[in-house]
């Protein structure tokens, strides 16, 4: 294999890291954390297991590392720098129709941990990200927060829209919940802009 990821002189191009990562996502959406083993993303991927086995040393680093993708994907997906509070959290239920998958592989990965304790950490470094995020946003927003009690409640409540419209798919009720939380971000007693 040349430096270029080529082999031989008719060879293709093997697909990179993220390929790969985003082919272990996929199989996890579609068959669990269980069904996720070098020879399944090979397959998804469409290369060899001896290619995924030598981009990753173990199957949890090659988790964590999904993990880690996943998250710097959901921050870009929900948030804009540019928004406004009359945009927040918009549109919420577009991103999750196109990131069904990635989703799908966190909320795999939270209810693992649940049986699996070194996945533990990983996760409550997942929400503090994705904490850390929102509260930025909510700040660029000139909505305060002190004590972090409100970015925790947003948290929560994007979480359990994602959750909810992934079973059942509802883009009305979705986008709903979102403005009533828009309406509740605008009228606490910590909105700076009134």
């Amino acid at each position: 294999m040349t430096a270029d990821g080529m082999s031989g002189n008719n060879a293709t191009p093997s697909p990179g890291r993220q390929a790969l990562l985003d082919a272990a996502i996929s199989v996890v959406a579609k068959k669990g954390l269980r069904g996720l083993t070098y020879r399944s993303v090979a397959e998804e991927a469409g290369v060899t297991h001896a290619l995924v086995t030598h981009y990753f040393g173990s199957r949890d680093a090659f988790i964590l590392e999904a993990l880690q993708s996943t998250i710097a994907e959901a921050e870009r997906g929900v948030f804009a720098e540019d928004q406004t509070l009359d945009q927040f959290a918009s549109p919420l239920s577009e991103f999750i129709s196109r990131e069904r998958e990635l989703l799908v592989f966190q909320y795999e990965l939270v209810l693992e941990s649940l049986r699996r304790p070194e996945l533990v950490e990983p996760i409550h470094k997942m929400y503090e990200d994705v904490q850390r995020s929102t509260g930025e946003q909510l700040s660029r927003l000139k909505v305060s927060d002190e004590d972090g009690a409100l970015v925790r409640l947003v948290v929560a409540a994007l979480d359990g829209l994602f959750l909810r419209h992934l079973v059942d798919g509802d883009r009305e009720s979705t986008e709903a919940s979102v403005a009533v939380l828009r309406e509740l971000l605008k009228r606490s007693d910590s909105a700076l802009d009134r």
